[in-house]
Formats: structure tokens, sequence, C-alpha cells
């Protein structure tokens, strides 16, 4: 029951992960059906920004709260992140937005490459330790173990989560992305400037990605230039599974993407025998995928059916 217990909690950290950066994909998909594939590589580069202000905060302010340095670097990676993706946006997609839909999915994986090699370029391609500044000493629930650290991820999510559904839902540039969504050229003559709405959605993305991406490092304690590629696989899964370009869908299919990994991590060893190890939870990820799009293709919730704003 104990491990049970502690996969559920192992889950609920990684899918709401999983989570945000598939918030990321079904925005974009759902005003401009684009998948963008550089997505993961704005976690990337969110985490490892995050690494390179920590190392100088510690150095410029020894006695600093390690909380403080946290919060700080991470904001700092969200603006990085958020200015990267409306580079990315406004010199590699916005040209291609009227050309074949294979056009603008190829350059998405060509910008995943080069951002990859810069990151590489400029941060070495060794692994570097992310420090732990949170308290590592485990609160006992149940007979699990929760850290600090997840603690944090597991609220900064809900909150991030909060903040997006009554962004998206309560205010004027949500009505605008709702409404560029259902249909783009009534929306630009009813005065909503799609271009402006576009960027902020890009914007919106990087926020959530780079704030997965430090907590990515912090749970894992290491960063590096191709930590992004598996995570963003995964969360396309996880956009995939809930239903592209339905936010909620993202948020469901992020959870439940976290709870079958950790969960089949916990006894794929016991249920093959010994044959499988627990590092080979990526399967099940995929696994899911493949029935999830054979039963119902559209995903859990449905593929997005714009809100009436």
């Amino acid at each position: 029951m104990e491990v049970l217990l502690q996969q559920i909690i192992n889950g609920l950290v990684l899918g709401s992960m999983y989570a945000l950066i598939a918030l990321g994909y079904t925005m974009v998909y759902g005003i401009i059906q684009l998948i963008n594939f550089a997505h993961g590589e704005v976690l990337m580069v969110g985490a490892l920004t995050a690494w390179s202000v920590i190392g100088m905060m510690q150095a410029a302010m020894p006695g600093a709260p390690g909380w403080v340095i946290l919060i700080l670097a991470m904001l700092i990676a969200c603006v990085v992140a958020a200015a990267l993706n409306f580079s990315i946006e406004k010199i590699a997609y916005r040209p291609l937005r009227n050309s074949p839909r294979l056009a603008p999915l190829i350059t998405a994986i060509g910008m995943s490459i080069l951002l990859q090699t810069l990151a590489m370029i400029i941060w070495k391609p060794n692994y570097k330790p992310f420090p732990t500044l949170l308290p590592s000493a485990p609160f006992n629930v149940g007979g699990a173990y929760i850290t600090p650290t997840q603690i944090m991820i597991l609220s900064v999510t809900a909150v991030s989560l909060a903040l997006l559904m009554y962004l998206v839902h309560y205010t004027k540039i949500g009505r605008a992305m709702r409404a560029t969504a259902e249909n783009p050229r009534v929306a630009g003559l009813m005065g909503v400037k799609p271009d402006v709405v576009i960027s902020a959605t890009f914007i919106i993305g990087a926020v959530l990605a780079a704030i997965a991406g430090v907590m990515y490092a912090s749970n894992y304690g290491t960063a590096q230039h191709t930590m992004g590629f598996l995570p963003g696989l995964k969360a396309f899964t996880a956009a995939v599974f809930g239903g592209i370009g339905n936010l909620g869908g993202a948020v469901l299919g992020g959870l439940l993407l976290g709870l079958i990994e950790a969960i089949g991590s916990g006894y794929i060893g016991t249920l093959t025998g010994g044959l499988l190890g627990s590092h080979y939870t990526d399967i099940f990820a995929f696994i899911v995928l493949i029935i999830v799009l054979t039963l119902r293709p559209s995903g859990l919730l449905g593929e997005r059916v714009a809100d009436r704003a």
C-alpha cells in the first residue's frame, strides 16, 4: 500500500509538470493549428537559465534563503523563455502562417535541433548538478514520503493552472484568444489583432514551460542541453491523450500520464517477473497513446470546440 501511495505522489508530481508543458502545445495548436515541436527546448532553456542565475546569485548573495533565490531564478527564466518563444514565433512561424501544413512542422523540428545545438555551445554538453535550494528532509504521509521540492511543484502547478484558467476565461486577451481560435478572420473583423493574440499565446506557453523546466531540474537535480526532448514529447502525448486544443484535456492528460508512468514503474518488475526494470517506464506513455488513439482518436475530452466567448 505504501508503494502505491508513494507512486501516486510521484505520479502527481510528474503529471503536473507534463500538464504545464502540454498546455503550451495545446494553446498554440488551438489558435494556429501548429504543433510547436521546439516547445521542449524552451523548457530546457528555462532550466539552464535558472541554473546560471542560481550560480551567480549564490556567489553574489551567499546568505540569501534558498526559496528567494529559486523564485528570482524562476522569474528570470520565465522572462528569457518568453523572449525566446516570442522570437521563434516572429522569425520562424509567422512567415509560414499561410503555407502548407508541413512547412511549419518541419521548421519547428529544425528549430528544436537548432536550440539544442545553441544551448550545447553556450552551456557546454556536460550534465550540470542543479542546486537543492529547498530543505531536503521529506515529510511522511501515511507511510509515503514527499519532499518540500515536490510540495513546491504541486502548489506552483496549481497556482499556474488557476491563473491560466482565469486569464483565458475572464480577461480581454483571453476572450481575444478564444475568438481567434474559433474564427481568426471574423475575430480580425471585430478588431482583434491576430498577431498580438498569437504572440501572447506563445509567451504564455513559454512561461509555463520555463516554470516546468525549473521544477523538472529541481526534482531530478540535473540540467543538460537535451533535457527538454523527452518531457516535450511526453507532454505532447499528454496533450493528444486529453484532446489536443482542449485546456482541460491537457491537464487531465498530463496528470493521467504521470500517474500511469509512476504506478507502472513501481509494478513493472513484478508484472513481468523481473524481465523489465523501472527504467523501461517510457514505454507506458506511448502504449497508452496508441491505445487511446485507437479507441478515441479525438482524445479523452475530445478535440477543441472553442468556448463561446
